[in-house]
């Protein structure tokens, strides 16, 4: 799928599950996601730099395919990627997808590139059985809160610590694939 932002020849990009040559692309997205918002993400810029190129070759390859994990990307066809979706199986639900590392590009920001990148997971999540899908979101975090209640997903009242900061809650929303 393709979304068209309304500016002339500019502002497309299609929504697409991530290949196994974007390796050097998500990793140059990957540390732009940290450095933009470092605690909506499981690791640290200076973590992330540090991994080898094979390393993230390696995961990209293995989000590239199969039924269990999958990362979706929005390209633009040139230069850098400009969003980012994962989705992975929930151990204890088998009906559900988690959405994690969601991420689109401050001049992509409103473009309605997040709906477009939740709805490629959503796709996955159903073709695999999965109807329902789960994210969170850091507690004070009402941009983020926002946009996903205007993408559908209800805040199901659960609230868990964040996994890196204690000081920190996380609430859980879902919606169906």
């Amino acid at each position: 799928m393709t979304i068209d932002t309304g500016s002339p020849g500019l502002r497309q990009a299609e929504i697409r599950r991530v290949r196994p040559m974007d390796a050097a692309r998500m990793r140059a997205l990957r540390l732009e996601m940290l450095a933009d918002a470092p605690l909506a993400f499981l690791e640290t810029i200076a973590e992330a730099a540090a991994r080898s190129h094979a390393e993230y070759a390696a995961r990209v390859a293995y989000t590239s395919a199969g039924p269990n994990n999958a990362q979706f990307v929005a390209d633009p066809g040139r230069g850098r990627l400009v969003g980012h979706a994962g989705g992975t199986i929930a151990p204890t639900e088998a009906g559900l997808t988690v959405i994690y590392a969601v991420y689109v590009t401050p001049t992509w920001r409103g473009s309605g590139l997040l709906g477009e990148l939740i709805d490629g997971v959503a796709a996955w999540s159903r073709s695999c059985g999965r109807p329902e899908l789960l994210l969170e979101v850091v507690v004070g975090n009402d941009r983020a809160y926002r946009a996903y209640q205007r993408l559908g997903f209800e805040d199901t009242g659960v609230r868990v610590p964040h996994p890196n900061i204690p000081a920190m809650t996380e609430l859980q929303m879902r919606r169906a694939a």
